[in-house]
């Protein structure tokens, strides 16, 4: 159970707190290294601008736990949970059970979108369940378990010109975190252009809709 934050250059932007979870039996019993949650530190701190607050959590494959967790992190003021692992169809798999149960709104297209671009690589990806919810003002995501495929889901498939030929769920997480009452993420568009209506852009002079 661990608590990091990473400040970007520049203090123009809200901070916001990001709960991390990697479910794993094994991992949460040093059997191996987690890689979960390094691989999703890696990518938003390549995405986001805003300062970050990360609550960090490690856990077996329990479903009770899972939910607990993600409780927890709501009332710590997380408005986004990530999570990692659990969400094939073994039996041991209960991520999306135990996210689900925590739920005041279930948000499918998150989920849709996931299995999209996973179908680009592999036919398997109609095997993976995860799930996105909202509970109170937090955006709760389960990832894929393989940091690759967690910087694709996040960032989408891009072609040689840098162009979005696939995009990822990155890109309406800030806009939805916003619609929630959450702070106002901003990322860096050569790793993942948040997508807003216009007249809910802000001006990064005045901090205003512009």
């Amino acid at each position: 159970m661990t608590s990091t934050t990473i400040k970007p250059m520049t203090s123009a932007f809200e901070s916001v707190t990001i709960g991390l979870v990697s479910v794993s039996d094994r991992a949460s019993t040093g059997v191996y290294q987690d890689k979960g949650l390094p691989a999703l530190k890696e990518w938003l701190a390549r995405a986001l601008k805003n300062p970050v607050q990360y609550q960090e959590r490690l856990i077996p494959d329990e479903q009770a736990l899972i939910s607990r967790t993600l409780i927890d992190l709501v009332h710590a003021g997380c408005h986004l949970v990530l999570t990692t692992g659990g969400t094939g169809p073994a039996l041991r798999d209960v991520t999306p059970e135990a996210t689900l149960a925590v739920a005041d709104k279930v948000m499918p297209g998150f989920g849709e979108q996931m299995r999209q671009i996973s179908l680009t690589f592999v036919p398997t990806a109609i095997l993976s369940r995860q799930v996105a919810v909202i509970r109170g003002q937090c955006l709760i995501i389960n990832l894929p378990g393989q940091p690759k495929a967690i910087a694709e889901t996040l960032e989408g498939l891009k072609d040689a010109s840098g162009k979005s030929r696939v995009h990822g769920i990155f890109a309406a997480v800030p806009y939805c975190v916003d619609l929630i009452g959450g702070p106002y993420l901003e990322t860096r568009d050569e790793v993942c252009k948040a997508f807003r209506p216009k007249s809910t852009q802000r001006s990064q002079t005045s901090g205003q809709p512009g």
